[in-house]
Order: structure tokens, then C-alpha cells, then sequence
């Protein structure tokens, strides 16, 4: 029989933990990506590209975005392993489980948009038809972000501090779920929606598309971003007030980072608008977590709030 790591406790869950109460919400924020997400919203998308003026040029910075968030989900859910493996409690590894299951219903839910609205639409319209794995959509900046998260990740396996810990926490959490996630929401609700930021899509060509199916889906994935992030700085915060992590380490990673965000964010959705908001949104979702996360006694905004998007609706609960 495997023996328990910590037996200092008397019961195996602590259901007032911060990690059990974000477990606790992410069972009662779950989700289907097969089922909630239903086809007849999917293949309204893909009529509504179908009618549209879209161009080629649009329509190839468009998919580019999906795939870039495909890619990105697959990378995190594999990305997680190590910090599940190094983390002790069982209250920490039971809500890490939940998250790398919720990163691989993300990843499902934009293949199935990739199979059911990105490949008809290019059909339709005699386009190319593309992999989603395609390298041509994925820029230097990118593919480094995502190789540093990784080498973050897999440096807990090799040497296990509080630092290396927070330089992982800043890596995932932080910049790619809260900033550069963040990021792309905007970017995507302002344009395929009624409900976004104006000063991204008012300048978009393609600002009247709606594409409500693309926007059911994102918003059901930030209600589970919300959580992922906001349970990384709470981790952040206590590595820095309790385990005596420099906040200056962390800056310094999450500033370091931000260039390889808006170089990534600088290519996306090329449909004539400006990615100056996308930029200082960027910069602005930074500068907030660093306040809160180096301050000991800030408290974290509701789940609600660390995924809100201006304009734009909240994110909806599973029994909605």
C-alpha cells in the first residue's frame, strides 16, 4: 500500500482551504465541451463566416488566433505535470487535478472549432486548408513564452525551492493564463462580438461577424481561468510573505516576460485595427497582479473579477 506523504493531518481534505474552496467552484462551474457547446451555435459560426466579406487575409490572422489558443492549452495541460508531482498537499493536488482536466477540455473545445468551423469555412470559400499545427501561425515570441513556461515547469522536477516555485507560478499562472490569455479575449470579444471593448473593434473590418459559438466557448474557459490564476497568486503571495521569495525576483520575471507577450499579441487578429489596446490591456492586467501579489495583505478579487472582461458579459456558471 502507497504511504501517505503528510500525516500530520487527521482527515485527508481541509474543506476550508483556500486550494479546497477553488475545487469546490471548479465542481460547480463544470462544463461540457461536447455538450454545452452545442452544434447549432457552432455551425451558425461557420454559415455567418460563410456569408460574410471576410477576406483571405482576415480570415488567415483569425485562425491564427484560434490556433495560437489550441496550442497554447495543449501546451499548459501537458506543462502542469510537474507542479502536480511536486506539490505536497493533498488540498493543492486535488484542485492542480481539476485544472489539468479543465486545460484538456479547453484544448478539445478549439479542435472541435477547428474541424467544424475554421476547415468548412476555408472549403467554402476555396481557401487553403490548414493543420491547426501549422508553424506559420505561431511567431518566435510565442514559441519561446511557451518554451521558457516549460523549462520553468520542469525545473521543480530537477531543484524544488520557493523560488523555482514562483518563477513557475509567474510563468503559467500569471503571464500565460492571466496575461496573454487575457490578452486574446479582449481581442477576440471585441471583434466576433456586440459585448466587447470598443476601442479594439471599431476598427476592425470585420467587427459586424458574430461569432456567438467562438464567444460561448471562450467565455466558459475564462470561468475556469479565473480560477487557475487566481490560485497562482495566491501561491505567489504566500512564496513571497511566508517563504521569504524576493518580490524583486518576481517582477523581474513578469516584466521579462511581457515583451514576448506583446510580440505575440502584435500579430493577432490583423483585420485593420490598432494592437496598441491589446498591448497596454496587457500591460495593464501585469501591473494589477504585481500590485496584489506583493502586497501580504491585498485579497484576491473574486473569481469573477480576475477574468472580467470590459464590456463584455461575466462569465456565465454551469447551471445557467
Amino acid at each position: 500500500m502507497t504511504q501517505i506523504r503528510d500525516t500530520s493531518r487527521e482527515m485527508r481534505i481541509d474543506p476550508d482551504s483556500f486550494a479546497g474552496g477553488y475545487f469546490r467552484n471548479a465542481v460547480y462551474r463544470h462544463w461540457d465541451p461536447y455538450e454545452d457547446i452545442s452544434e447549432e451555435l457552432l455551425q451558425q459560426d461557420r454559415q455567418r463566416l460563410i456569408d460574410s466579406d471576410i477576406d483571405f487575409e482576415q480570415f488567415e490572422a483569425f485562425r491564427a488566433s484560434v490556433a495560437k489558443f489550441g496550442a497554447g492549452e495543449e501546451a499548459v495541460t501537458e506543462d502542469l505535470a510537474p507542479l502536480m508531482l511536486t506539490l505536497e498537499d493533498i488540498n493543492d493536488q486535488m484542485f492542480v487535478s481539476s485544472q489539468i482536466y479543465e486545460e484538456a477540455k479547453h484544448t478539445q473545445f478549439f479542435d472541435r472549432y477547428w474541424r467544424t468551423v475554421i476547415n468548412p469555412v476555408a472549403e467554402a470559400k476555396e481557401w487553403e486548408v490548414t493543420a491547426p499545427t501549422d508553424q506559420r501561425y505561431f511567431p518566435e515570441e510565442y514559441i519561446e513564452l511557451f518554451d521558457r513556461t516549460e523549462e520553468a515547469m520542469h525545473r521543480l522536477l530537477e531543484e524544488d525551492t520557493p523560488e523555482n516555485r514562483a518563477k513557475a507560478f509567474c510563468h503559467y499562472h500569471l503571464v500565460v493564463e492571466s496575461v496573454l490569455a487575457q490578452t486574446g479575449y479582449y481581442g477576440l470579444q471585441a471583434t466576433f462580438s456586440d459585448a466587447g471593448p470598443d476601442d479594439w473593434g471599431e476598427e476592425a473590418d470585420t467587427e459586424d461577424i458574430y461569432l456567438d459559438g467562438l464567444i460561448e466557448g471562450i467565455t466558459r474557459i475564462r470561468s475556469d481561468e479565473g480560477r487557475h490564476v487566481g490560485f497562482g497568486m495566491h501561491k505567489v503571495q504566500h512564496l513571497i510573505a511566508e517563504e521569504g521569495v524576493d518580490p524583486d525576483i518576481v517582477q523581474g520575471i513578469l516584466t521579462d516576460l511581457l515583451p514576448l507577450v506583446a510580440g505575440t499579441v502584435q500579430t493577432e487578429f490583423d483585420t485593420g485595427a490598432d494592437p496598441a489596446p491589446l498591448i497596454e490591456y496587457a500591460q495593464e492586467k501585469l501591473s494589477k497582479r504585481i500590485e496584489i501579489i506583493t502586497d501580504a495583505d491585498a485579497e484576491l478579487p473574486p473569481v469573477e473579477e480576475l477574468v472580467k472582461i470590459e464590456g463584455a458579459d461575466d462569465p456565465a456558471p454551469a447551471d445557467d
